[in-house]
């Protein structure tokens, strides 16, 4: 619980009072960015052009009563996102030399700088942002700026990285099977993914690299829940909604946590007490039809990425390629049955939502990665937590377990159904608030 002004809240009053300028957040960005041990939170910094759009702003934006919502406020971008000027890398050296220099922005770039926020550089992921862990072996491990000996969690590992350090407000990610959750969790941060058909269209892609189209979706990473619904206003258009009460929730039962670590079970029961004390109804629900889904995930992801990376799968690390080799196995059968089970889990989705709200699930089993530890196991294990939302195409939002006084890293994931984006950040904002 807290009385003092969000972060975003505070950036906007220090800049409408002229206690700051956008030339000096600008400048105070480029000062903290790579400074995590690991010095690759970014893999392109902007540092120059940022400080120089920073000094043009007040002549683009001259009408000070009228200044867009995100104006000098410097937020990251994930490196699959062009950005005019710069190489996309995908988390990949050799797309880093394949790929030429972008001569226009992404749509996520272009609507951040229409929206007056200052990016200061592009950063880093898991290669082709197929990892959970923020491991890469061609930029180095991802290591949080907090503690040099933890990993931050992918793929947006530099998303995650570039906030924690406080060279970004907010950071542009993307999920496809966790790629914002599990960082945002891990790093005690609070992270939004956003409902498939938020980030469906080619507009909203254009300029931007997918891994699996079915499940790729736009995100970001912050550091309170309560500037959720005006950062995905800003940035993606959600619509700005009453804060809906005394919600239904269901939450996953014993038999679904049975691998979680103290810590992690700590903060679900902590969320559980904190959410019922915020009028929610809280039931368990049968979660027996997710034991197909990281299958019916992981099959028809490898298969979509085995498409997009077609005969340069000698290119990327051995774990990625062997992921690849394999989805270029799957046949055009195999894929059908897939499919028809992907939307038979769809419906019984839709079932769950018809006997409550909201699901509250643990982002994670584990609040924690070691770095340069074997973590070759942990991605079945932290997918079996992410990829139901992601099969459903659900928006999430990442409660961060210190935002109530939960052990650190110990994320959950608050699940609502399909494009109830507004909704379910605006109840999710509500939490930060005393209890009516």
């Amino acid at each position: 619980m807290t009385t003092t002004p969000s972060p975003l809240t505070s950036l906007r009053r220090a800049i409408t009072l002229s206690e700051t300028a956008p030339r000096a957040i600008a400048s105070e960005s480029a000062s903290k960015a790579n400074g995590n041990a690991s010095h690759n939170t970014y893999l392109t910094l902007t540092a120059t052009e940022s400080l120089h759009r920073a000094e043009q702003l007040p002549k683009i934006f001259a009408d000070a009563k009228n200044r867009p919502p995100l104006y000098g406020i410097p937020i990251s971008i994930k490196d699959c996102f062009d950005l005019a000027g710069t190489t996309t890398s995908c988390g990949s050296r050799y797309y880093a030399q394949l790929n030429p220099r972008a001569t226009k922005n992404s749509w996520v770039a272009q609507r951040l700088l229409e929206a007056g926020a200052i990016i200061p550089g592009k950063t880093h992921l898991h290669q082709l942002a197929y990892g959970i862990t923020g491991e890469n072996a061609d930029y180095g491990n991802c290591v949080q700026p907090r503690d040099a000996t933890l990993l931050t969690g992918g793929s947006s590992s530099g998303a995650a990285a570039s906030v924690q350090e406080g060279s970004a407000l907010a950071a542009i990610g993307t999920d496809t099977g966790g790629s914002v959750r599990v960082p945002a969790a891990l790093c005690g941060l609070t992270g939004y993914r956003a409902s498939l058909g938020v980030s469906r269209g080619e507009e909203r892609w254009a300029g931007a690299f997918h891994l699996a189209p079915s499940f790729d979706t736009l995100g970001l990473l912050f550091r309170d829940l309560r500037d959720g619904p005006a950062l995905a206003h800003a940035i993606y258009n959600i619509p700005t909604v009453p804060t809906p009460t005394q919600l239904r929730i269901g939450y996953v039962g014993d038999d679904f946590t049975h691998d979680c670590e103290p810590e992690v079970l700590t903060a679900f029961a902590a969320w559980k007490q904190h959410l019922t004390h915020h009028g929610s109804t809280l039931t368990p629900i049968d979660t027996a039809f997710w034991a197909d889904s990281l299958e019916i995930f992981s099959t028809i992801q490898a298969s979509e990425a085995a498409q997009i990376h077609r005969g340069r799968y000698q290119h990327f690390e051995p774990a990625i390629a062997e992921r690849l080799t394999w989805g270029a196995s799957i046949t055009p059968t195999q894929l059908e049955t897939l499919h028809r089970r992907l939307d038979i889990f769809r419906s019984q989705i839709s079932s769950l939502f018809q006997q409550v709200d909201l699901l509250l699930v643990p982002c994670a089993p584990v609040n924690k990665l070691l770095a340069g530890k074997d973590q070759s196991h942990i991605r079945k294990a932290i997918l079996r937590y992410t990829t139901p939302a992601s099969l459903g195409g659900l928006p999430t939002v990442t409660l961060a377990g210190e935002a109530i006084g939960a052990p650190f890293g110990t994320g959950m994931q608050l699940i609502a159904a399909p494009m109830q984006d507004g909704a379910l950040l605006a109840f999710a904002a509500s939490l930060l608030n005393p209890p009516h």
